[in-house]
């Protein structure tokens, strides 16, 4: 059934954290994303291109053993640079053939895009990737 049939008129995607002032001040400061308080305690974040996404708070929260937002960025490298400047620490997988910046680039062994990842203050899993 196709999501016309269904009246689906648009989507979004949400994601929790326990500290919604963390988390409001990490993806509007240190993200520059556009960050506004949804109402009943709840932020929504808007990406690049549009998406929404809304921020909920859950005192029992357990971060995402995922990646739970893409980046998608025009140089990873100024990206990978600027976040580390403003205290992002990025996450070195084993066997991703990451380099010390932490990002796995594309080519050779990974066969897609260079991408490099971090967390939130809720130890949910963001990345930063390019496609060349």
């Amino acid at each position: 059934m196709a999501s016309h049939e269904l009246g689906i008129s648009h989507g979004f995607s949400g994601f929790s954290v326990p500290d919604i002032d963390a988390a409001r001040g990490f993806y509007a400061e240190t993200l520059g994303l556009a960050v506004t308080d949804a109402g009943m305690g709840l932020l929504s974040l808007e990406l690049p291109g549009g998406a929404m996404v809304t921020v909920y708070p859950k005192p029992d929260h357990q971060p995402a053993v995922f990646t739970i937002v893409n980046l998608v960025v025009d140089d990873i490298d100024v990206a990978v640079d600027g976040l580390t400047a403003k205290g992002v620490e990025f996450i070195h997988y084993d066997g991703f053939g990451q380099d010390e910046k932490g990002i796995a680039r594309s080519g050779g062994d990974n066969p897609g895009p260079s991408i490099a990842w971090f967390t939130d203050p809720a130890g949910n899993i963001l990345s930063v990737l390019h496609t060349d």
